[in-house]
């Protein structure tokens, strides 16, 4: 079912205002970090090393309540790359390509490409399964597309210390610190591929995707990254209150995950923590050397930049390792958005937005002629000029399990998730005094309004 939620903008396809050059048609730099969470500096993570994602949203606007549509790879990509919701795409997990449920959709570069724009595809941008080496995984979306691009690790770069966290029991769950540099992992040579096509765009408008594998697992990064995070500095996740016992159990995954998990000592935990945080400050490092490329060729004023995370992680939470849950850590990821010319610009904001939004924003900031009239986001543009904006009522993440599909709605203060329709269970958490999302308080008559209200905002 399509929710329908309350909108405070309506989308509009308007001609840019830009500082510099109010006629040009700005490029996009459209960057995604797999996996990435909101543990960055920015977000005020006390340890994670992310000075280029600082700079980034110290320049444009950090939204701090960005939500993805799903909490896995390729549902979420479809999602945001489309325009359109995974109950709309039917894409539900990380095997089924979009073009098989919504072929006529207009993917975001299509549509860049259709106004004159050179698009390229660095990286992963659609999903392309589990290894970047691997052809036969190859799910993206190629009309979209005039150049892609995917960078394999060399000798050097599969080279150095590592060991396997779950003791073979799960073949993604192992790291290493890598050697070589930056340039002899996939990561490094899609930077490099995308700083070389900035040099030769010659003034045609770009939309460049540099999709950074890191810091999705197998947590392989150059070893100066693990450097920057000695294990016994990291803090490990909070431990649930005396009695806490997960609401449903379609709340978290089970399976050889879960007995894997339920195995880590100290040890485990801490090296994962390492692990991840290496990954992310290694796609860090990329960014910068893209921010430090427009600089250098004087792009910076004439780009929209876009950097975000294709969901959350929840490392640890719940003794969760990782990802398709609905709570915050998965549903939550970061967004930064430069726009030059935007008021908001260096400011933060609290509003409630989703990554299907994306698509009708950039439409919007760049002034593109027909768009497709069946997005179901909204325009960004008044939240970049006025970070104050309130934005959406709520922003509605789902997840499946087996037959079984959980939806989940956040507002500023609440969460609320129904698994089957509330058949299976539901949960309510007053991010207020609950921020961790400990106290279910879905049955609790005092909040049965309350409840009443979100069902409304999930399309009931």
């Amino acid at each position: 079912m399509r929710h329908a939620l309350p909108l405070l903008a309506a989308f509009a396809l308007v001609a840019p205002t830009f500082a510099a050059e109010p006629a040009r048609r700005p490029n996009v730099l459209f960057v995604i970090a797999d996996d990435l969470n909101c543990d960055l500096g920015c977000y005020g993570h006390p340890v994670v090393k992310s000075p280029n994602i600082d700079r980034l949203a110290a320049k444009g606007v950090r939204f701090d309540r960005a939500y993805v549509q799903y909490t896995v790879c390729n549902p979420s990509r479809a999602s945001f790359l489309t325009g359109l919701r995974p109950t709309t795409t039917k894409v539900l997990d990380n095997a089924t390509p979009f073009r098989k449920t919504v072929p006529d959709a207009v993917t975001l570069p299509q549509l860049f490409r259709a106004n004159g724009y050179t698009a390229g595809g660095l990286g992963k941008v659609f999903h392309r399964g589990l290894s970047p080496d691997d052809p036969k995984a190859e799910m993206d979306d190629k009309p979209s597309w005039d150049h892609t691009f995917y960078g394999k690790a060399t000798p050097a770069g599969n080279a150095g210390d590592g060991r396997d966290m779950s003791g073979g029991k799960l073949a993604w769950c192992r790291w290493k610190a890598a050697g070589g540099t930056d340039a002899d992992q996939p990561d490094g040579q899609t930077t490099a591929e995308a700083i070389r096509l900035m040099e030769a765009a010659k003034g045609k408008p770009f939309f460049l995707a540099v999709g950074f594998y890191r810091p999705h697992d197998p947590f392989q990064s150059p070893k100066a990254y693990f450097d920057l995070y000695p294990p016994d500095r990291l803090p490990l996740p909070p431990a649930p209150p005396t009695g806490y016992a997960v609401p449903t159990k379609f709340s978290l995954p089970g399976g050889p995950l879960k007995a894997a998990f339920d195995a880590f000592g100290e040890v485990e935990k801490r090296e994962f923590l390492r692990a991840y945080y290496a990954g992310a400050s290694f796609a860090d490092a990329q960014l910068g050397r893209l921010l430090d490329a427009l600089d250098r060729l004087k792009l910076a004023d004439d780009t929209v930049v876009v950097f975000l995370g294709d969901h959350g992680y929840e490392l640890g939470t719940r003794n969760w390792w990782n990802k398709a849950t609905l709570f915050e850590r998965s549903c939550r990821t970061p967004l930064v958005v430069y726009a030059p010319g935007m008021k908001g610009n260096g400011k933060p904001t609290a509003a409630v937005t989703e990554f299907v939004d994306l698509y009708p924003t950039l439409a919007d900031l760049c002034g593109l002629k027909d768009a497709p009239k069946a997005l179901e986001g909204v325009s960004l543009r008044p939240i970049l000029d006025d970070p104050a904006k309130p934005g959406k009522a709520g922003a509605v993440t789902v997840v499946k399990r087996g037959p079984v599909l959980g939806r989940s709605v956040r507002t500023a203060r609440w969460r609320y998730t129904e698994w089957d329709g509330g058949k299976q269970g539901a949960e309510l958490y007053d991010h207020t005094a609950d921020p961790g999302e400990w106290a279910n308080l879905a049955t609790d008559r005092a909040h049965a309004t309350t409840v009443r209200e979100l069902k409304v905002l999930l399309g009931e």
